[in-house]
């Protein structure tokens, strides 16, 4: 195995493990801060950050069709996705969340596929849909109580619109992934400001440690850190492959819902998490 498949997995499994976690941490942290406000909070500080590091590096801004691609990523994953995961973790449980959010692989394969990016054979497809099975038996077995239908649905429509922004961002020219996301946060933040806005939610500042450390978590490991990693991953990777990350992460979230929230496991969760890496395993075998 070369230095750069190292890194490829590497990078994969690093996104993996701390995606698995921010969705406890987006839920615990909506306990003590509203959460299209703390959404506007974690993007508001990652700019400053991922700004700060591209300056450091000497690293300009994107132009042109650079540009473009970072500005609908940025709104597309942030503006749009971030504030529907947010609001809706507000009702649906860490765990079901990051399920629902494993059908990412089939739309990416899909909307790549519609923007001919990449060809849609019958490993992809064949392994997106034992996946989506997979999640299926995870969520029969997890909804134990009544969750409303709107929470779930805009969780749903989250993850299309964080598939077709990851796929625009892969469309277009390559760039840095420390400057996409700079851009990308900048224009995520200004959204969820304008929609905190538009919601009347209150707007004070975090005080305490149980305040802080959700956006601090959130902003460090998952929006400099990983999605850094995932951006880059992008380029060195098709869009699908290294959308399996979120294939992977049900399986940390529920545990750590369990360990942390006492959220329910069932047999129902293992057998749905053991389709989900039988779906990984086979999509991946497309890509050798």
């Amino acid at each position: 195995m070369t230095r750069t498949s190292v890194a490829r997995y590497a990078a994969f499994t690093a996104c993996t493990a701390i995606w698995g976690s921010t969705f406890l941490v987006i839920r615990i942290g909506n306990e003590s801060v509203p959460p299209l406000w703390a959404a506007a909070l974690r993007l508001a500080l990652a700019t400053v950050i991922l700004g700060l590091i591209a300056r450091a590096t000497g690293q300009r801004l994107p132009r042109g069709a650079a540009f473009r691609a970072a500005f609908w990523y940025g709104f597309l994953v942030f503006g749009v996705n971030f504030p529907l995961l947010y609001w809706g973790e507000k009702t649906v449980p860490s765990g079901i969340t990051a399920i629902l959010y494993a059908t990412i692989p089939l739309s990416t394969a899909l909307f790549a596929r519609a923007l001919d990016l990449e060809r849609l054979d019958a490993l992809k497809l064949g392994g997106a849909l034992i996946a989506l099975a997979g999640t299926g038996a995870i969520f029969y077995g997890e909804l134990e109580s009544p969750i409303g239908a709107i929470p779930l649905i805009a969780i749903v429509v989250g993850t299309l619109s964080a598939s077709l922004g990851g796929v625009l961002l892969k469309r277009g020219p390559t760039q840095s992934a420390v400057v996409s996301n700079a851009v990308g946060a900048a224009v995520g933040a200004i959204v969820c400001f304008a929609l905190s806005l538009l919601f009347r939610e209150p707007h004070s500042i975090p005080r305490t440690t149980d305040e802080w450390f959700p956006v601090l978590y959130l902003t460090l490991a998952g929006s400099v850190g990983a999605f850094v990693l995932y951006a880059w991953l992008l380029k060195h990777w098709s869009a699908t492959r290294a959308s399996y990350i979120s294939v992977i992460v049900p399986i940390v979230a529920v545990a750590l819902g369990a360990l942390v929230r006492d959220e329910h496991l069932t047999r129902s969760s293992f057998i749905g998490s053991a389709l989900i890496m039988a779906g990984v395993i086979s999509a991946f075998q497309s890509d050798q």
